[in-house]
């Protein structure tokens, strides 16, 4: 099944006002799906132009092309929108508060195109709406895991059942850290190079801990302590201790944890008894973080092994 966002989720998130609403667009516009991550400014199609026009997009009306309607006879307004509404695009959006044409509401009436209106500057209002439409249509996927922010990094704990990914979840936020998602993260691909994470609503800031049961965060620890989503910096696998098994001890190789076709940094923590997995997390996500920085301790290391092997030889 493709993937659309309701009209009536667009109005509540960019707080838009309704200036006017068909019946056939349900209770709030609830009927009424968008299916695309682009939107339109349609200042050509206002003077006729309609090639490669793209009716699925929301169309947007802002300072400029109100300027161009307002020249225009009511007469010419009504055959412009009539022309623009029969192609039975999903929305019109007028920004900065302008009014709607008397044209433009009997143009919506007659092809029954919802009519809204934002309060905010066009290019604000769009970068804000193309943000909420990249994010509810991106490709998406579940993983089990935990989703933490430490200190700024979106770091995804991954492992078997068991393995301690919640408690080590929960000793982070006693550590003033945040929790995204325990148990299912959702992940989308919102963009090209950006991962984000979220919890699916029904167990958003629960933490499941065994022997104790469903625990809320947000009630225990204060909001500051949940966020809703986050971006994907760092994926740490957490696995149990197998002594015949070789762990990197100098990091001077990056391995990565494929999401979506996206590659993010990854490591593998050996879990056993008395490791601290909360503070062995902190440090790999400033680690992780001071690399994208572009210092990297093993490479530092290993430069200095090397000019000390040659000033040794050197020296013989």
């Amino acid at each position: 099944m493709d993937k659309f966002v309701t009209l009536d989720k667009i109005i509540r998130s960019e707080h838009l006002s309704i200036l006017y609403l068909p019946e056939s667009a349900g209770e709030n516009g609830s009927l009424r799906r968008v299916e695309t991550t682009e939107v339109n400014r349609p200042g050509l199609p206002l003077m006729g132009f309609y090639d490669h026009f793209d009716a699925a997009r929301i169309q947007i009306l802002g300072n400029v092309e109100m300027s161009f309607l307002s020249e225009k006879t009511p007469a010419e307004r009504k055959e412009i929108f009539d022309s623009l509404f029969s192609r039975n695009i999903p929305a019109i959006v007028l920004t900065r508060n302008h009014p709607a044409p008397e044209e433009m509401i009997a143009s919506a009436v007659e092809y029954g195109i919802p009519v809204l209106g934002s309060s905010r500057p066009t290019s604000r209002f769009m970068s804000s709406l193309i943000n909420l439409l990249n994010l509810e249509l991106a490709p998406c996927i579940t993983r089990h895991g935990v989703l933490v922010s430490v200190y700024g990094e979106g770091i995804l704990i991954l492992g078997e059942s068991g393995v301690g990914k919640s408690e080590t979840a929960m000793e982070l936020l006693k550590r003033g850290h945040r929790l995204i998602a325990d148990d299912a993260v959702e992940l989308r691909a919102v963009s090209d190079l950006t991962i984000v994470g979220s919890a699916p609503e029904l167990i958003r800031y629960l933490i499941e801990l065994r022997g104790i049961g469903l625990v809320d965060v947000r009630q225990i620890f204060g909001m500051g302590s949940v966020m809703d989503t986050s971006r994907i910096d760092f994926v740490v696998q957490l696995e149990s201790w197998d002594e015949s098994k070789h762990y990197d001890r100098l990091g001077l190789e990056t391995n990565y944890y494929d999401i979506l076709d996206h590659k993010i940094p990854s490591v593998t923590i050996p879990v056993c008894p008395g490791r601290n997995l909360a503070i062995i997390i902190e440090v790999a996500a400033a680690n992780n973080r001071q690399k994208r920085s572009g210092y990297n301790a093993a490479e530092e290391f290993n430069r200095r092994l090397l000019k000390h092997m040659g000033g040794e030889g050197d020296s013989v």
